[in-house]
């Protein structure tokens, strides 16, 4: 079977959309040499590379964001090149945008089943803006078309994943059919717990022996809801100067605002973001808690990964990660306000982090890893294409 995963959600800092796509290639090499894989994403120029297992085109595309270097993909009549010179067996499109509409043109024209992977619960980003400047009227219709939307482009594809069955059930009241709940994994041979570079890893990033330290990995943007960490950390800084460090590992728009945060307390160090799982996974380790303050996450691979690692993650109840976090989560946020993450904050360093964080990591990499997780998803494609070519 030959797999063409299409999507305009990766750039050479992103984070879960890429995970999932490089991993696929990883599973595909070792447990099953009889399949070929085929990426086609946006890049600064028009190329391929790759082997006879694994092969990358990228299409020049604009850049639409210097930061989290993400580009439009829009010149889509050479994503139809490709699919004309692969001829994929199935395509899977992982962005909700003019590529997905593409993917399923093509896969109409050159007669190969195309099924969808909602990694983002996209509408609730534009419905917040909607409501941030437009009264409850315009909310109601932007909802409507949304949902209008949603339910269009996704019922075109053969079948949508889905990465957590509440939001699962969530689009099928919105009319979405065909769905399959499916998850993200974890590498349980990275991301592991017990590993003596926890001093060597501070010492290197410039961090206190004894400080307490809090770790968040991703993108520095407003939909991450970063802003309510930085003045979470801001506000545990005024109650213990010094006692509290920042990490975070990523880059975006919110960046200039991490850099305000760093000059106020003297406590904030930063990375740009890691592309290299094991030395991600030593900066899991190096931490004392994760702090992920996402409200709108549809799995939460980051704090998969922290856990997996043996560190322990503090958010804010509610969101669709909840259902990933092996450890106490009655000292969550739940509301999602500064004074109420710090709270959270402040009272789970109350437990053993050390114990609860290795009861998390034995969880996270028993129940998540990605050969467990791929071997569902291409009993799916097996049964779609079967079914496509009846």
């Amino acid at each position: 079977m030959k797999i063409c995963d299409l999507t305009q959600f990766y750039s050479p800092v992103s984070g879960g959309v890429r995970r999932y796509i490089e991993q696929k290639s990883a599973y595909l090499r070792e447990f099953r040499p009889d399949c070929e894989h085929v990426v086609i994403v946006p890049g600064a120029t028009t190329g391929h590379s790759g082997d006879r297992y694994a092969r990358t085109y990228t299409i020049a595309s604009p850049l639409i964001s210097r930061t989290s270097r993400y580009r439009a993909l829009t010149k889509l009549h050479l994503i139809e090149e490709v699919l004309e010179k692969e001829r994929p067996d199935i395509i899977e499109s992982g962005d909700p945008y003019q590529v997905a509409w593409k993917a399923v043109a093509s896969g109409r024209g050159l007669d190969i089943p195309v099924v969808g992977f909602y990694h983002s619960h996209f509408p609730e980003a534009h419905m917040r803006t909607v409501a941030k400047f437009f009264g409850r009227v315009a909310v109601s219709i932007a909802d409507d078309i949304c949902r209008r939307y949603v339910r269009t482009l996704y019922n075109a594809f053969e079948c949508t994943f889905v990465p957590s069955p509440a939001l699962g059930r969530l689009l099928a009241t919105w009319g979405v059919e065909r769905m399959h709940a499916v998850d993200l994994g974890v590498d349980a041979g990275v991301f592991v717990p017990d590993i003596p570079d926890r001093a060597t890893t501070r010492e290197r990033l410039g961090i206190p022996p004894d400080a307490r330290l809090l770790l968040y990995v991703g993108r520095l943007a407003s939909e991450k809801n970063v802003r309510t960490l930085f003045d979470a950390f801001a506000l545990l800084h005024a109650r213990e100067p010094g006692r509290y460090h920042l990490l975070c590992a990523g880059d975006g728009t919110q960046r200039q605002a991490l850099v305000r945060l760093r000059e106020a307390t003297g406590a904030v160090h930063w990375m740009p973001y890691c592309t290299d799982p094991l030395e991600l996974a030593s900066i899991y380790r190096a931490a004392d808690l994760f702090v992920h303050p996402g409200v709108q996450e549809t799995f939460g691979l980051v704090a998969l990964e922290s856990q997996a690692s043996g560190t322990c993650v503090v958010g804010i109840r509610g969101s669709y990660m909840d259902r990933i976090i092996f450890s106490d989560q009655e000292f969550w946020a739940a509301e999602n306000s500064p004074d109420a993450l710090a709270d959270a904050i402040s009272s789970k360093f109350s437990l053993d982090l050390r114990a609860a964080g290795l009861r998390a990591s034995t969880e996270a990499r028993g129940r998540y890893s990605w050969s467990s997780v791929f071997a569902k998803i291409f009993d799916i494609y097996a049964g779609v294409v079967e079914n496509f070519s009846r």
